[in-house]
């Protein structure tokens, strides 16, 4: 849907894609309740925020209180509910990142993320596939760790290449890129997002696990053959749907990559982030052993509904708020 030339205050979906969106969402939720998930809500406007230095949240003022910051994703409000005994849980919320608007980003998106206690990563991303199978009418699935995807498209691998194979790789795919921030994860950021991505999913999703250990965020680490992160994401299609992970219940590893997190920010001059102590106290009462994964609704529905926009399955895009 074209809303380049409809005034401002209309939409920019038209209503009966807005109709299907309202039923693929009905779809969701009775595929969680089928399967015994606590449907929960949590804060959109929290003190704590990530410390994540490739994300930005937006920062505002509750009262004469300190500064709230509406929330990235509500992973760690949901792993206290984890940590306090809710099981299984889901959730559809909205959240907000700054500085991401296009085709497939909104700063105001939909998000829909879900946490099994007891679950093993791969097990989670089966329910996963269950779920795009039943929304997107695609087949089961393909699974790549991303060593092998990164051997399949470039013939390089992520684990053992230096730094100037990496710029090597990508000057032979016509990347031109200079940066004073010149390390490993960033060549492989670049090649990833440049000459795999767009290759990935085009007739059935795919999920890329066990990312290296300098990309592992909120997953667990495995040692062997080499460090990698228990996590993954799904593409489709070429766009990123998902990200999940075998999640760290370490309270004191938890708080070293945050504090490893501000010191990347520093060097970055973006400012430090208080660290979520409340999410470290909930972790510290115990975290039982769990998966979870955050997963882009709208894209979801832009995908399943054959939109090419993000726009065209939102009642009011950013330009029209």
């Amino acid at each position: 849907m074209d809303t380049s030339d409809t005034p401002l205050w209309q939409p920019s979906a038209n209503l009966e894609d807005l109709r299907k969106r309202a039923d693929l969402i009905k779809q969701i939720r009775a595929f969680f309740d089928e399967r015994g998930l606590l449907e929960v809500e949590t804060p959109i406007l929290s003190r704590y925020t990530v410390t994540d230095p490739h994300l930005s949240s937006f920062k505002t003022q509750c009262h004469s209180r300190s500064a709230y910051f509406l929330q990235t994703s509500p992973e760690y409000h949901m792993k206290r509910l984890i940590a306090a005994g809710s099981g299984p849980i889901f959730q559809i919320t909205k959240v907000f990142r700054q500085d991401e608007s296009g085709r497939i980003h909104n700063p105001e998106f939909t998000m829909l993320e879900w946490y099994r206690p007891e679950y093993h990563y791969h097990q989670l991303m089966d329910e996963m596939d269950l779920l795009l199978q039943a929304i997107l009418k695609v087949k089961t699935a393909e699974r790549l760790t991303y060593q092998d995807v990164f051997l399949r498209y470039l013939n390089i691998d992520p684990h053992t290449a230096e730094i100037s194979a990496l710029k090597n790789c990508a000057q032979e795919q016509g990347i031109d890129f200079k940066t004073v921030n010149d390390t490993h994860d960033l060549w492989l950021d670049l090649l990833m997002s440049h000459c795999i991505e767009p290759q990935l999913g085009e007739h059935r999703p795919i999920f890329i696990y066990d990312y290296p250990a300098s990309q592992a965020a909120l997953a667990v680490i495995r040692s062997k053959p080499y460090p990698v992160g228990e996590r993954f994401e799904v593409y489709y299609r070429g766009i990123e749907l998902a990200n999940g992970f075998h999640e760290l219940t370490d309270a004191n590893e938890q708080k070293q990559r945050f504090l490893i997190n501000n010191q990347q920010r520093k060097q970055l001059n973006l400012p430090e982030l208080p660290i979520d102590t409340l999410f470290l106290a909930a972790l510290e009462n115990g975290l039982p052993p769990c998966s979870g994964v955050a997963l882009g609704l709208d894209r979801l529905l832009m995908l399943a509904l054959q939109k090419q926009h993000l726009r065209e399955v939102l009642s009011f895009n950013i330009e029209r708020a």
